[in-house]
């Protein structure tokens, strides 16, 4: 979509056009030279994972953002994050393992919304492979904890995929057996060893904000909307702030 001459990449959730706010988080880091220093990678690998229908691609520039501080990119291999959780689960799982073998050091993993609650679910499971999780408005507490106008493209979703769209998760996957590890491990006491920030906004306009303060998770309140949270300057700094300072956990790059 477009706002003039800006070009604004393609988002998760359908939304209306961009307002003014949404422009001007976009363009807090559209000169990369004026971008904020990122946290330091030292060669670790970082996955990004873009939320609810939303691909690899709307997540770019903050992958960029972190490339520059060091972090070597693996990528989530996602076009729309729509299908199941388990599966998902496991082929994320899969990606981050080859660059954590590779690279000999726990990986940064971020994720946006339904991405840091598949995030959450994967560092629960696997925190032999993630060294710090950073969550961007994410459900955590809720996965069904959003917005009535955001309930017609998830009911879609839910009933193409029950009728056997391939791609699509289903309403089983809410109650039924295919994802119930994934889903336990969402709500699971969390990995003492891996580092866990949740950043909310109280004025996002998809998710409830409450539903994203994880009681294993350091809160950090940020005032975005729920689509900036990807690469507004706002973010990164507060990105950057809780990885770069001086806590127990700032050596997160040597495997356990």
């Amino acid at each position: 979509m477009s706002v003039g001459a800006i070009s604004i990449p393609r988002f998760g959730i359908p939304l209306s056009p961009p307002g003014p706010r949404v422009v001007s988080e976009w363009l807090s880091t559209y000169d990369h030279e004026h971008w904020p220093a990122p946290p330091n990678g030292d060669g670790r690998p970082v996955m990004l994972v873009p939320g609810f229908m939303a691909g690899d691609q709307t997540l770019t520039r903050m992958a960029v953002w972190l490339r520059t501080g060091g972090f070597v990119l693996a990528r989530s291999g996602m076009r729309w994050n729509t299908r199941c959780m388990e599966p998902t689960v496991i082929d994320l799982e899969q990606r981050l393992e080859q660059a954590v073998q590779h690279s000999g050091k726990r990986a940064l993993l971020v994720g946006q919304s339904r991405g840091g609650v598949i995030g959450r679910a994967l560092a629960t499971l696997r925190p032999d492979l993630i060294g710090s999780l950073v969550t961007l408005g994410s459900p955590l507490r809720d996965q069904l904890s959003v917005k009535p106008r955001i309930w017609p493209p998830i009911l879609t979703v839910g009933t193409l995929g029950s009728l056997g769209v391939p791609g699509l998760f289903s309403f089983n996957c809410l109650r039924g057996d295919c994802c119930a590890r994934t889903r336990a491990a969402v709500v699971a006491p969390f990995p003492d060893e891996v580092n866990f920030i949740s950043l909310y906004s109280r004025s996002d306009e998809v998710v409830n904000w409450e539903s994203c303060l994880d009681p294993a998770a350091i809160q950090v309140e940020v005032d975005v909307s729920h689509v900036g949270m990807g690469y507004s300057r706002e973010v990164w700094d507060a990105v950057a702030d809780e990885l770069g300072g001086d806590r127990r956990w700032s050596d997160v790059s040597s495997t356990p």
